[in-house]
């Protein structure tokens, strides 16, 4: 049998760019980030030659009113010999970061070759000059490629400077790219934190690129916390109320977490600045803490972490898990530290983030014995703190849903009765796990029929007076699966309290789920309620309340029943119920009801 045929694959050159531009890129802009990857690169490739080399990366815009503008990127780096321009810059997927190289791979950034396709992103061809320091007799190389996927290579006959340049200008569209205070932004953006001097000329004018690392500053100087927060300020553009120092082994991760300075709701995900081996890698990181960890922002540096080959996220491997825990830590030391000795300060943190701190605690048993009395809850008698709550109550009261609580508030409120609303978040599960670690916590989910036990009774006479409206009322809340009763409870301006349980809260949603659907999805709605016990709502009239009174010795049966609807529909509202469509219907009907009973009363007298 005679061998295959070997073949090649035949790449399109502007496809692949395409390609990079549209889907692994963020944008054409990272062409500089890749630009100070590879002089970053050559320059610590150089020191593996010279270990006292000193590196510098130039960026030049030049500028004139009759020529597109050109950028001259050129570092004094390692370079590159005849060779290895044939070698790297024409065969895409290679990297100078690999073979000989790659003694330390370590202090690369790079590690996928297709860093100089960026510039195809903005620019129809790239020119670059360079010079190997593989020894003095190395001659300088000329390398032209365009996006039609040719390229030329010729050595130069004049002597040029050991390292590397690089030549642009700007493709139809992409001009703005080319504009000096954009250059300098982009270059301020991705290579502030790099070590080697990185200097931007436009006009006649210098700037230095390099910044003092947040991480690199000692936060216990009050000054320069000072300075680390305006830091944060502008980089993240809001306030925050601390800083603090981050730091994982796993990742080799250093840098800081800034706390919000204004709540945020539970799972929110805050975007965090994040570099890799001083090169920005994203701005929009939301990977690096754990998810209970919404309160901060934070600006770190890993070097060991893995970056994606687009170098604009991690991958999300067991090692960056395990520095999301290590950096998890460093926020919960922060916050123990300061409720062990700085309370009032921590009171005030807490008032801000409590919601942060309750989703730590949820599954932390120690922060949670630390913390539990200082977190606060919505209570019948106002908001107060657990420790607040327990001095006054021996046993903990609460309703799992905030539905529930507003039911009760009011009453429970004024009979002077302490419940807990755990309806929001991480709430129930805070108190569950407190009475499970704590011998003398008492807890007690309260059913908001426990407030009936409570209530006035009537006497002999007001049960006589009132037994056939209270008959007419049940008979027309009948067909809403609602009980009426009357009793007397306050407060007195309440004229009623509607109350259900979990099968009558099931069956209401199910039946509210089945006026918006039809045919068989209706069908199978209707099934799931076919093994739920029935269950009654229960309406309590309050005959404390002027109203009810005047409704019960109303002569007029018509205007009774009209008046029992409309405290009924108020009462749903009242909770926040969802009304049903025959519960829309009856509200239209009895306020016309109502309207024209009042109405016709007019002209009969």
């Amino acid at each position: 049998m005679s061998a295959p045929n070997q073949n090649r694959f035949q790449v399109e050159l502007r496809g692949l760019i395409d390609l990079l531009s549209q889907h692994l890129y963020s944008g054409p802009h990272v062409f500089v980030r890749e630009l100070l990857q590879n002089g970053v690169d050559a320059i610590q490739a150089r020191r593996q030659i010279a270990a006292d080399h000193q590196g510098t990366i130039e960026i030049e815009v030049v500028t004139s009113e009759d020529r597109d503008p050109t950028i001259i990127f050129q570092d004094n780096g390692v370079g590159l010999t005849e060779e290895e321009v044939h070698q790297f810059l024409a065969t895409i997927g290679q990297s100078s970061k690999r073979g000989e190289m790659t003694a330390r791979p370590d202090d690369f950034l790079g590690q996928f070759g297709i860093g100089l396709l960026s510039c195809f992103t903005v620019s129809d061809e790239i020119v670059v000059l360079t010079r190997s320091a593989k020894g003095e007799d190395q001659p300088g190389i000329e390398w032209r490629g365009s996006t039609d996927g040719t390229y030329s290579v010729r050595k130069l006959t004049q002597q040029i400077p050991t390292g590397t340049q690089v030549f642009l200008q700007p493709s139809t569209g992409y001009e703005d790219y080319f504009e000096p205070e954009r250059v300098l932004k982009l270059a301020r953006d991705y290579g502030s934190l790099l070590q080697p001097k990185i200097t931007v000329t436009a006009n006649g004018k210098t700037d230095i690129v390099n910044a003092k690392a947040p991480w690199q500053q000692d936060l216990t100087n009050p000054q320069v916390r000072e300075n680390i927060l305006a830091y944060g300020t502008e980089v993240f553009e809001r306030n925050f109320l601390d800083v603090l120092p981050l730091h994982s082994t796993s990742g080799g991760v250093s840098g800081v977490a800034y706390v919000l300075s204004e709540a945020v709701h539970a799972g929110s995900r805050q975007p965090h600045r994040v570099y890799l081996k001083d090169m920005l890698l994203s701005t929009k990181s939301h990977d690096m803490l754990p998810e209970w960890a919404f309160f901060v922002q934070c600006v770190v540096n890993a070097s060991q972490l893995r970056p994606t080959a687009s170098r604009e996220s991690f991958y999300d491997d067991t090692v960056l898990e395990r520095t999301r825990q290590e950096l998890g830590d460093c926020l919960r030391r922060y916050l123990v530290d300061m409720a062990q000795t700085q309370p009032k300060r921590f009171e005030q943190m807490i008032s801000v983030h409590h919601l942060a701190v309750k989703a730590l605690a949820v599954d932390d048993d120690e922060c949670l014995e630390l913390f539990a009395d200082w977190l606060p809850f919505q209570t019948s008698l106002g908001t107060m703190t657990l420790a607040e709550f327990r001095k006054q109550n021996p046993v903990v009261r609460y309703v799992p849903s905030c539905d529930q609580f507003r039911q009760i508030a009011q009453v429970a409120a004024s009979e002077s009765l302490a419940v807990i609303n755990a309806g929001y978040v991480y709430d129930v599960d805070i108190l569950t796990r407190l009475s499970m670690i704590r011998s003398d916590f008492k807890l007690e989910e309260f059913d908001a029929e426990q407030l009936s036990d409570r209530f006035e009774q009537l006497t002999q006479q007001e049960r006589e007076e009132t037994l056939e409206f209270e008959r007419l009322a049940d008979m027309t809340l009948q067909r809403f699966k609602c009980a009426v009763e009357i009793a007397k409870f306050l407060p007195s301006d309440l004229p009623s309290l509607y109350v259900t349980d979990d099968n009558a809260d099931f069956i209401r949603s199910v039946e509210q789920a089945q006026d918006v659907t039809e045919g068989v999805w209706n069908d199978m709605l209707g099934n799931l309620t076919r093994d739920v016990p029935s269950s009654y709502a229960r309406l309590y009239l309050n005959y404390s309340n002027p109203l009810i009174q005047r409704i019960c010795r109303l002569g007029q049966s018509d205007g009774q029943r009209r008046s029992v609807e409309m405290v009924y529909i108020q009462a749903l509202l009242l909770g926040h119920f969802p009304l049903k469509k025959s519960e829309i219907k009856l509200l239209n009907e009895g306020l016309l009801g109502l309207l024209d009973w009042a109405v016709g009363g007019q002209d009969n007298d």
